[in-house]
């Protein structure tokens, strides 16, 4: 939730003159993220949070307003989008498809505990069978089409052993069959950063804008990768073990999810890997932009060849 494209106050003004939300009290740049403009709006009425789309069709948008609106009429913790006067969440502002969204409450934990990841892998589950019934349907943004256009365009930038990891974990890639595992809409980037926390239970989920139509497992590898490693790329034990048994309770994995769980594990770190490396050697311009390590998941993927916990039977 970078800002690469800033805006003013009087602009939000006019622009909320369509909107059904108050007059602007404050409008503050979140400096976090890495793909679009966001800001924190305060109203006369209420909190919400702005978003500016910078790379992103028009066209693509509609899918993830509409899945956030449909989770959160399923009672899941999703910052449902603000309609206008129109009646239409999508509008434009600074010349960027915009949009506002409520501000849900709590803060996030960087350091969860087993119960944390047990309260994550039960909304992870919910937030699956949700989204079953939505009707919209759109791929992953991340999928493997785009997993081998961005390997071959970082991967001039990359010493040889690193080349020979990428270059084997695209091969590997390239001879699963997705098709057998169970499929539907993902969240796709549920790291610790993009769930809020009111006290022990889940005030928010948020970020929603790499949603697609993939395997939930893949969903499962992206989440688990982050809530249950420790020091070292290793998983924690009692954190992997609450999260799986969890999620498990509510949707039981199936036969062919258990034999894919370690090849997919490695996929989802490929995934940040990829991007994280894309952001470092390609970089875009911004008013407040966060690059991240791509080397976290250089080192998450190294270590996901080793002993991996099986999915819970």
């Amino acid at each position: 939730m970078s800002v690469f494209t800033p805006v003013t106050v009087e602009a939000l003004s006019r622009w909320l003159e369509n909107y059904a939300v108050g007059r602007v009290v404050e409008l503050r740049g979140i400096a976090a993220g890495v793909q679009n403009s966001n800001f924190f709006v305060t109203t006369t009425l209420g909190r919400y949070v702005l978003t500016l789309f910078e790379t992103m069709d028009r066209s693509e948008l509609p899918y993830y307003l509409h899945l956030m609106a449909h989770l959160a009429r399923h009672g899941l913790p999703v910052p449902a989008p603000i309609a206008d006067r129109d009646n239409e969440y999508l509008g434009t502002l600074a010349d960027r498809p915009a949009v506002l969204v409520a501000r849900l409450s709590g803060q996030s934990v960087m350091e969860p505990s087993p119960a944390h990841c047990a309260r994550v892998g039960a909304m992870l589950a919910g937030l699956h069978l949700a989204g079953v019934s939505y009707g919209r349907r759109q791929d992953n943004p991340r999928c493997a089409t785009w997993r081998a256009s961005t390997a071959e365009a970082v991967r001039e930038f990359l010493p040889a052993d690193e080349r020979d990891l990428l270059d084997r974990q695209i091969a590997a890639e390239a001879r699963r069959e997705d098709d057998l595992l169970p499929q539907g809409a993902i969240h796709a980037d549920l790291f610790r950063d993009n769930v809020l926390w009111d006290g022990e239970f889940i005030g928010g989920v948020i970020d929603f804008y790499f949603a697609g139509h993939d395997s939930l497992l893949f969903d499962v590898a992206v989440t688990a990768n982050d809530w249950c490693t420790a020091t070292g790329g290793r998983f924690d034990p009692a954190r992997i073990d609450a999260f799986l048994t969890a999620y498990a309770a509510d949707r039981p994995f199936t036969e062919e999810e258990r034999a894919q769980w370690p090849s997919m594990l490695r996929t989802a770190a490929l995934r940040f890997w990829l991007s994280r490396a894309a952001d470092y050697h390609l970089p875009r311009d911004g008013e407040m932009v966060l690059v991240k390590d791509p080397n976290e998941y250089r080192d998450l993927l190294r270590a996901r060849s080793a002993e991996i916990p099986p999915l819970p039977a």
